[in-house]
């Protein structure tokens, strides 16, 4: 059984779209970061805190009730699509706030103690946006009866500073003003966990904007699109013609890295 420990209609969207059937189970965790909390270790450990929390809470139920109760989501086979993003074989390691530069880095590790796991496993994306293609039928999910429960936190950077949700219009106006005209981040961190495993990860897509002028900015926040999101914009909505370029997964900067998802999943 898989659970998605988000309420995040985006993340609930992609997730169906690949295919997968799901339960919805948000988690309620304080997002604060630490104290010069490194923008990978933030998003990782959020990622991490949230599916170890819901495990919890999925356990504890199912102690007192044999039968869980959640929503599920699903998509007819017939409509179920794959989506894959591969990294140019041989390239180098590390990342980088500059388009066309970033590099690949992959990780993931087992724990017999999925409380107890330490330092996040990385995987970086520098790919451009794979096509989808359509499947016959739906993809692999978690092992049937094992609790599976993934997390999944997304951050702006910029500079190696964080952009979380604005505050206030005036907070929106800030990062957008941030943002014009140069290239920031968006790391998503992914935890998947059972009762024997736990892996963690993150994927980083580059992300180019336009440089916006005040009336733009204006104008975009008045639509009300900015204030849920990170960094003030949404890829998928209004901001797409800010975007000239991405490098990397598209579905990251959207909020749910599809294809790495995929790998976790599979991986158990």
């Amino acid at each position: 059984m898989l659970v998605l420990a988000s309420a995040s209609p985006r993340r609930r969207e992609l997730l169906t779209q690949a295919g997968y059937t799901f339960q919805v189970h948000p988690a309620h965790i304080p997002e604060d970061p630490l104290p010069n909390e490194d923008p990978i270790a933030y998003v990782t450990r959020l990622a991490r805190q949230k599916a170890e929390a819901v495990f919890r809470e999925r356990t504890a139920q199912t102690v007192r009730e044999p039968a869980l109760k959640g929503h599920d989501f699903s998509r007819a086979d017939s409509e179920a699509q794959e989506v894959r993003a591969l990294a140019p074989e041989g390239r180098s390691l590390g990342a980088s706030t500059e388009l066309g530069t970033p590099g690949l880095e992959s990780e993931t590790r087992g724990s017999t103690n999925p409380l107890s796991r330490s330092g996040p496993a990385l995987y970086q994306g520098t790919t451009s946006v794979v096509p989808q293609t359509p499947q016959n039928e739906a993809r692999p999910l978690a092992p049937e009866g094992i609790l599976t429960v993934l997390g999944a936190d997304t951050t702006v950077t910029l500079d190696n500073h964080i952009l979380g949700k604005p505050e206030s219009p005036a907070d929106a106006a800030r990062m957008l003003r941030l943002l014009s005209g140069r290239t920031h981040r968006v790391i998503t961190g992914i935890a998947v966990v059972t009762a024997t495993r736990t892996e963690v990860a993150a994927e980083v897509t580059a992300v180019k904007f336009l440089t916006l002028s005040d009336a733009e900015i204006d104008a975009y926040i008045a639509t009300g699109e900015p204030m849920d999101k990170a960094g003030a914009y949404a890829i998928q909505g209004r901001a797409a013609r800010f975007i000239p370029r991405i490098e990397g997964d598209y579905f990251n900067v959207v909020g749910l890295p599809i294809a790495l998802v995929s790998t976790l999943l599979e991986s158990l």
